[in-house]
């Protein structure tokens, strides 16, 4: 092999590595994104250590539905995995472990396994938007969100809440451990 073509294999070579880490930062930075589940707070639907992959495009073309598992940048400067209980102008309320959104019953059959476990009380305190956010109703561009694992969750409870524009983007895919690999609800 010459000389003049061992270059050529080289550059080329390396053009192709170039592309490929700007397509992976591309992907990342702008597609999908993965993260890992810190905490108990959105068990038994998410266990500590699981890693997701989080959609980061599908709200900057659309906005958050209710009951999708959301990650987002908490006050703590943190991420928070949570699921999104509340949209704008919702008013919402548990009463008896049950939710009432603008006075409608939801069932939520992501707590059932947590809801029969529970042999002192309920799972979810009794409560309504007005006490949590001292407001009505959920304010435009905002989402409120809670972890399935109600009592040992920090959410919009207690810290309010989410803005859209805090929002990385959904997660309904778990990659690892292999025994969990699939889609959650």
């Amino acid at each position: 092999m010459t000389e003049e073509k061992k270059k050529n294999e080289l550059w080329e070579w390396t053009k192709v590595l170039l592309i490929a880490f700007g397509l992976a930062a591309i992907i990342r930075y702008f597609l999908f994104t993965p993260i890992v589940v810190d905490g108990e707070s959105m068990m038994p639907t998410l266990e500590d250590g699981d890693k997701m992959i989080v959609n980061k495009i599908g709200y900057t073309i659309g906005e958050p539905e209710r009951f999708d598992i959301v990650v987002f940048h908490a006050p703590e400067q943190k991420d928070y995995i949570k699921r999104v209980i509340g949209l704008p102008g919702d008013h919402i309320e548990y009463r008896d472990d049950q939710l009432f959104i603008n006075g409608e019953a939801y069932d939520e059959p992501y707590l059932d396994e947590y809801k029969e476990a529970v042999t002192d009380g309920t799972l979810t305190e009794d409560f309504t938007l007005e006490d949590k956010i001292q407001r009505e109703t959920v304010p435009e561009g905002h989402v409120f969100v809670m972890g399935d694992n109600r009592r040992f969750s920090k959410d919009s409870r207690h810290i309010g809440v989410i803005p859209f524009d805090e929002i990385i983007g959904s997660t309904s895919l778990i990659f690892w451990p292999m025994e969990d690999i699939g889609f959650v609800k």
